[in-house]
């Protein structure tokens, strides 16, 4: 693994990463994932609303508590050792349960978050007949959001408030840049432009930002490179040159193994063994590294 202990804390790492870099952060949906993606050599992790869901066996709208959401980031966490950004879909309730999703995904280590501004039941962002909030009522949860980041303590200290807004699908490009600019306004670091269609929609979203606070740093911007969706497939390095600074890959991994596990079921029930698929599988000692376990040796849980 990459990774290293800091003495920053999570947020600061995250900031620096980003302040040099346009930085990938691979969606991890469980501890051993986010093994995975450190050992891969990625810097930073994500932990989505949708992968955490679906893998309790529930749909990504909303049904999940913030204690469940808290023990997956604190495993992604655990795991990695890397800076964790995480969805935390509409802050599990108004102002005051805002407040308290800030402190506990603190406490739970990750470094920073995204809110979104569509009505509860929220559903997946590349779906449509969304909902949204009054910009208001978004930009009071941001300001909630923030105050909480910067009261918290020193293992919030950088915690980044990212605000998502889903308007490109609902009331068109131009409402979602001025959404943007009112929730930078409220004290968001982070603007998530979620669904939009196209390479050129990126470069014009970024390219208008700046505009909205002349007077203070850039705001970062997330870009979320979902499949299946309505944002075509683009690479990193695109995104670096239009002035993103992290790039989120939510569901990919989870997308990837359980297209794995639905294909070796279809082999185990057809052929009644998993012969064919030993080529396929990581070997008892691959699986043990990814852990760092050795048999017959004390494990150590890193710290």
């Amino acid at each position: 693994m990459n990774a290293t202990v800091s003495p920053q804390s999570p947020g600061l790492r995250l900031r620096a990463l980003m302040d040099r870099t346009c930085v990938a952060a691979p969606g991890a949906f469980n501890g051993l994932c986010a093994r995975a993606v450190a050992q891969a050599g990625f810097d930073a992790c994500y932990v989505s609303g949708a992968a955490t869901s679906i893998c309790a066996g529930v749909p990504d709208v909303g049904l999940l508590t913030l204690e469940h959401f808290c023990r997956v980031i604190r495993e992604v966490v655990d795991g990695s050792r890397l800076p964790v950004l995480a969805d935390a879909d509409t802050g599990f309730g108004e102002a005051e349960m805002v407040r308290r999703t800030v402190i506990e995904y603190a406490r739970a280590g990750a470094a920073g978050l995204h809110l979104e501004d569509q009505q509860f039941p929220k559903r997946c962002g590349h779906l449509d007949g969304k909902a949204l909030v009054p910009i208001d009522h978004m930009a009071e949860k941001v300001q909630w959001a923030r105050r909480a980041a910067d009261e918290f303590g020193p293992q919030s200290a950088g915690f980044v408030i990212c605000a998502r807004t889903d308007a490109r699908g609902v009331e068109g490009f131009d409402a979602a840049l001025d959404r943007a600019r009112a929730y930078i306004s409220a004290g968001a670091d982070m603007i998530f432009p979620e669904g939009l269609t196209t390479e050129d929609e990126f470069a014009r979203f970024a390219t208008a930002l700046p505009s909205s606070r002349p007077a203070a740093r850039r705001p970062y911007l997330l870009a979320n490179m979902t499949e299946f969706g309505k944002t075509p497939i683009i690479p990193l390095s695109r995104f670096a040159e239009m002035g993103y600074s992290i790039v989120i890959y939510p569901v990919s991994m989870l997308r990837v193994a359980m297209g794995a596990v639905a294909r070796a079921l279809e082999t185990l029930k057809r052929d009644g063994t998993v012969e064919s698929l030993l080529g396929e599988m990581q070997t008892r000692q691959q699986l043990y590294g990814l852990i760092a376990y050795s048999p017959g040796r004390p494990w150590e849980a890193p710290v």
